[in-house]
């Protein structure tokens, strides 16, 4: 599994650091995803079933959209690196390209997990309507592929647990292997109020950073922000950090398999 762009051969030499280097990358392509995003308004009918009646699909254009796509991707083998978990993965056709031995750093089990159904509901039902001013301008198609940027995004750090789950059972596997067996109290030992704070922080300083609407001359509009920082901040607190602990946790309950 690849942890950074510049290298993908982890093996034994996963560590915390380079996990969390990872995350905080992941951090950019989150904000700036969502800056995106609130470009256009929130273009319900894109969302509708019922709109423009699709021939042989009964989805709305977004789940259209983000099907078809990852069938395209399928097929040039994004799926085929452990990273990436499509939203609809029945049915999806096989890689037509060459597979890429990707370093097997996970425990087989790894390959089961996959969450996209929660986050796919989170992000269109609490999150969007957050951040996204109200209206319709008639852009569904850009509007959808903006979606699917924020999904894919929000997935690959979310499911990123599996990882930050692995490394920190071999860096303290005695301490492990008792709640694993147990089912019990893996919560605890995953949580790190500090940290998580310190996340929740810099997110919120990178949409002010990111996002912040740059007038020449024009004082009175600093510190208005395309995506609200309180938005960001929230969506690590209450859905990205227990969800990936989520994925941590299922994950380790099959570690011992």
């Amino acid at each position: 599994m690849a942890v950074n762009a510049e290298s993908n051969n982890v093996g034994d030499g996963l560590t915390l650091q380079m996990v969390r280097d990872s995350l905080i990358r992941q951090e950019d392509t989150i904000v700036f995803s969502l800056i995106e995003r609130a470009r256009f308004p929130l273009n319900s009918p894109a969302y509708d079933p019922s709109y423009g009646s699709i021939p042989g699909f009964s989805g709305s254009l977004v789940e259209l959209f983000v099907k078809q796509t990852e069938a395209v991707q399928a097929k040039v083998g994004r799926f085929e690196n452990p990273e990436e978990h499509p939203f609809f993965p029945d049915n999806l056709p096989p890689s037509l390209v060459p597979h890429y031995k990707f370093p097997e750093v996970l425990n087989p089990a790894a390959m089961s997990i996959n969450i996209n159904k929660a986050i796919w509901d989170i992000y269109f039902n609490k999150l969007l309507p957050l951040f996204v001013a109200p209206g319709d301008d008639g852009n569904y198609a850009s509007t959808a592929a903006r979606d699917l940027e924020c999904l894919q995004a929000l997935s690959r750090r979310i499911h990123y647990g599996k990882l930050v789950a692995e490394v920190k059972f071999r860096d303290e596997q005695k301490d492990y292997e008792p709640p694993i067996r147990a089912r019990d109290t893996l919560v605890s030992l995953l949580t790190f109020a500090d940290v998580e704070e310190a996340v929740k922080k810099r997110v919120a300083k990178k949409a002010m950073t990111f996002g912040q609407e740059v007038k020449l001359g024009e004082d009175e509009d600093k510190g208005k922000y395309k995506v609200d920082p309180v938005v960001l901040s929230g969506l690590y607190g209450d859905w990205v950090i227990p969800l990936t602990k989520e994925v941590e946790i299922e994950y380790l309950l099959h570690r011992l398999d």
